[in-house]
């Protein structure tokens, strides 16, 4: 151990510990923390995607994969302690906006996110995501990111059936059963982790939930009733590669698919700014002389390598996770923390069995919790000023009810700038902007036509 601190030990030229005021000690520690709080995807992402048809141990393993490889390539290439995995949100859109709402095949649907990973990565490397960046107003940054948390709630509500459809309200709540009363409790340990502040909460609260429902279900099937959770008959299992390289990149490439590239891309783009900044300012990243995150432009190069490399493994976007922020409190300064983190999800990847009896009462309370984290934005929306809080409202509003993530972001961009045009105030709508909502238009026409 003692040899890991030198300065002549490869870790050190690499991550520049001393300069950053770090050890291997703290880094490891910081690396463990970041990979308690977000490893709660390895169950949820798999139980999003698998509603579309994908097998659950073959989406695990790929996130489990995609999670590690860009994790560590984060660490290595932008030294930052920030971690990446198939991202919240950009999954419900990918399972319930493309797969489920379009009738996309979901080896399409793969094509789609390996392209808007190249295009992702061209942007970045001509530095054309800047001036995108520059152009979407914060406000909209703010009501899409909400706005997804609320969807993502909507679906842990309804996953369960505390909230039901219903002809005269539109939805209502679906009453008390078993499983209802299973979400509750399982809401309820689990909200208790987080306010105290445990690491590793929303995973603890998985499988607190799961093993409670499990105990159930085994009393339920002694009784006589059907059990709801089925027990694994092994622990270890050689992983699944059922989706590995199953993308249909020429059917993504079909004109129709214009409109969902184009969501995925700037939903991925809006998740790994806004994170980077979050991140970056809690941690004392910022660049004093350009106010952005240091060695931005890397990181956002890997996370758009990480979501090509997601399209070609088989699941939906990776992006940078806001919990690299229980690394950073825990000391993490460089890119070893993201580096011990991306490592942690390996072996995962081998006991997809034991991961897969966890039923959606169990990770639905997670989605709410999610839903909870990500409506933190609004609070930094000037309410006051209609011609920022309105297109953020519609933004929010849309994406849960509309069951779609596009249509917020389309009509949150299209109002911003009808509302900035008619109140004599078009020098202030950037030309991009002007460009995003063209596109917006014709997205909408093709999805019309």
């Amino acid at each position: 151990m003692i040899i890991l601190v030198t300065k002549e030990f490869p870790v050190e030229n690499l991550f520049k510990l001393s300069e950053k005021g770090t050890t291997v000690q703290v880094e490891i520690r910081a690396g463990i923390a970041t990979f308690l709080t977000m490893a709660y995807i390895i169950v949820v992402n798999p139980d999003i995607l698998s509603a579309t048809g994908m097998p659950f141990a073959a989406v695990l393993f790929a996130t489990v994969l995609v999670s590690a490889l860009s994790s560590v390539l984060m660490g290595v290439v932008a030294n930052l302690p920030f971690a990446l995995a198939p991202g919240m949100g950009i999954n419900a859109f990918f399972t319930f906006g493309l797969v489920l709402g379009m009738g996309i095949p979901w080896p399409t649907a793969l094509g789609a996110v390996f392209i808007s990973g190249i295009i992702f990565i061209l942007l970045s490397l001509f530095k054309i995501r800047d001036a995108i960046v520059r152009a979407i107003p914060p406000c909209l940054r703010y009501g899409v990111a909400a706005g997804i948390g609320l969807f993502l709630a909507l679906i842990g509500f309804t996953s369960v059936g505390f909230i039901v459809g219903y002809e005269a309200t539109v939805v209502t709540f679906g009453g008390l059963n078993t499983q209802t009363i299973l979400f509750l409790v399982g809401l309820m340990l689990t909200s208790i982790l987080v306010i105290r502040k445990v690491k590793g909460a929303l995973i603890y609260g998985i499988i607190g939930t799961a093993i409670i429902a499990l105990i159930v279900s085994l009393i339920t099937e002694a009784a006589g009733g059907e059990p709801f959770v089925t027990v694994p008959t092994r622990v270890f299992q050689m992983p699944q590669l059922d989706v590995f390289f199953r993308l249909d990149i020429l059917g993504a490439l079909s004109l129709g698919m214009i409109l969902p590239i184009f969501a995925l891309l700037f939903t991925d783009m809006f998740d790994s700014i806004s994170t980077f900044v979050g991140v970056a300012e809690v941690g004392g990243f910022m660049d004093e002389k350009t106010n952005e995150p240091q060695n931005v432009g890397k990181a956002l190069l890997v996370d758009a390598i990480g979501t090509t490399a997601s399209g070609l493994f088989g699941t939906s976007s990776a992006t940078t996770y806001i919990e690299s922020a229980a690394g950073v409190e825990e000391g993490g300064r460089t890119g070893l923390t993201a580096v011990v983190a991306g490592l942690l999800f390996l072996p995962f990847m081998f006991i997809s069995p034991l991961l897969s009896f966890i039923p959606a009462v169990a990770t639905a309370p997670v989605l709410v919790l999610v839903g909870i984290f990500m409506v933190k934005p609004l609070m930094k929306i000037d309410w006051s000023n209609f011609e920022d809080a309105i297109p953020a409202f519609l933004a929010l509003i849309l994406i849960p009810l509309t069951y779609s993530i596009t249509q917020g972001i389309v009509w949150g961009f299209l109002s911003y700038t009808v509302l900035k045009l008619f109140n004599g105030k078009a020098k202030e709508i950037p030309v991009t902007l002007w460009v995003i909502d063209v596109f917006a238009i014709v997205s909408l026409i093709i999805e019309a036509a």
